[in-house]
Parts: structure tokens; C-alpha cells; sequence
């Protein structure tokens, strides 16, 4: 059982900035797949960014070069930082994980998470 928690949401305005965190607990070892979503109203949930166990990125085409996505090991605690946030970003933000690994936490743009969070909101307003 992975234990999911997100936190960081909150309202910006365009252009603004935020730092989402996902605390990670419940699992014997690190190797596997981390990844960020998304849902806005009246819209399917969808991937934002995927970390690989051996830190290989993927990012939703929309977010590219404004989000970040980090994980920080010792602390078990999975960060997407994102900047020059628009309008169309608004969304609940769930942090998910494939576990236990599929792939040895590689090939995480294809796999099928089974452990999400319970999401955390981001308002960005006009």
C-alpha cells in the first residue's frame, strides 16, 4: 500500500508560480514510477510529467519548459514546480505511482499507475 499526499495548490494569477509536494510513504524502495496529473472541470484526468527511477523526465506537451518536475529520495517526497502558469492550468493536481514497478520504475509515460493521491487544487486566474 503507497500512501499519496499532496500539498502546495492555491491561486496565482497568470504568470505566477507554484510548487506542488507529494510526500511518499508505504513502499520497501524507491525504484519505481512517479508521475503528476491532472483533472479540470468537466475534463478527463490526464499526465502532466513522469519521472523514471533513473530520473529520465516526460512532460505533457502543454506544460513543457514552464514545469519542473523533482524527486528528492531521501526525504520520499516527489516536487513539480511550475512557473509561468496560465489560465488553462487550473486544474486539481494528483501525484500518482506504479507500484509495485512494471518496468523496474523505467518507461513511466506508459505504464498504468494504481496509487493516487487525494489532489490538491491550482487556481490561476486572468
Amino acid at each position: 500500500q503507497v500512501d499519496l499526499v499532496e500539498s502546495g495548490g492555491g491561486s496565482v494569477q497568470t504568470g505566477g508560480s507554484l510548487r506542488l509536494s507529494c510526500a511518499a510513504s508505504g513502499y520497501s524502495d524507491s525504484t519505481f514510477c512517479m508521475g503528476w496529473f491532472r483533472q479540470a472541470l468537466g475534463k478527463e484526468r490526464g499526465a502532466v510529467a513522469h519521472m523514471d527511477a533513473d530520473g529520465t523526465t516526460t512532460y505533457a506537451e502543454s506544460v513543457k519548459g514552464r514545469f519542473t518536475i523533482s524527486k528528492d529520495n531521501a526525504e520520499n517526497t516527489l516536487y513539480l514546480m511550475m512557473n509561468s502558469l496560465k489560465p488553462e492550468d487550473t486544474a486539481m493536481y494528483y501525484c500518482a505511482a506504479e507500484y509495485p514497478p512494471t518496468y523496474d520504475g523505467n518507461w513511466c509515460a506508459r505504464v498504468l499507475y494504481n496509487y493516487f493521491g487525494q489532489g490538491t487544487r491550482v487556481t490561476v486566474s486572468s
